[in-house]
């Protein structure tokens, strides 16, 4: 019994401790804006980190970032836009030159997009709110501002 509680210790001492910084999801208190932020978060891994990594970062001069891109932060619009439609051609963002094509994500559902966009603008200091599928639905209709 003495040696199981050594290692029980040893292990809880050296396994990795999550913080809130780690966990971005623990400052959403709107129940409805966290079940689709949960679910976005997921999509976003799966389809999105990749590049953009998933905390958000990028990938040094080739993908912008999304954590604190005043790109990103200036239109949910145009971010709903580029995740169906991709996106070619020069940008800045946080005064850095990106010129890399984002591919387009035509499978992803109004719902999906919606479930992503949730996640994305309430981490990172954000407090958008849910953005419903009505909304992307109207977003993907026009065609934003580059």
């Amino acid at each position: 019994m003495r040696k199981f509680l050594i290692i029980l210790l040893f292990a809880s001492a050296c396994s990795p401790k999550s913080t809130n910084e780690d966990n971005v999801l623990v400052h959403i208190e709107d129940p409805e804006v966290m079940k689709y932020a949960v679910d976005g978060k997921t999509i976003y891994e799966n389809h999105c980190g990749n590049c953009h990594q998933n905390d958000g970062t990028g990938v040094g001069n080739l993908i912008p970032p999304l954590r604190d891109a005043d790109y990103f932060q200036a239109s949910v619009h145009r971010t709903v836009w580029i995740m169906k439609h991709g996106l070619e051609g020069e940008i800045t963002v946080n005064g850095q030159i990106y010129n890399q094509p984002m591919p387009a994500n035509p499978k992803l559902t109004p719902l999906e997009i919606a479930q992503i966009s949730t996640y994305l603008y309430n981490i990172w200091g954000m407090n958008e709110g849910k953005i419903t599928s009505k909304e992307v639905e109207n977003y993907l209709q026009q065609k934003p501002d580059f």
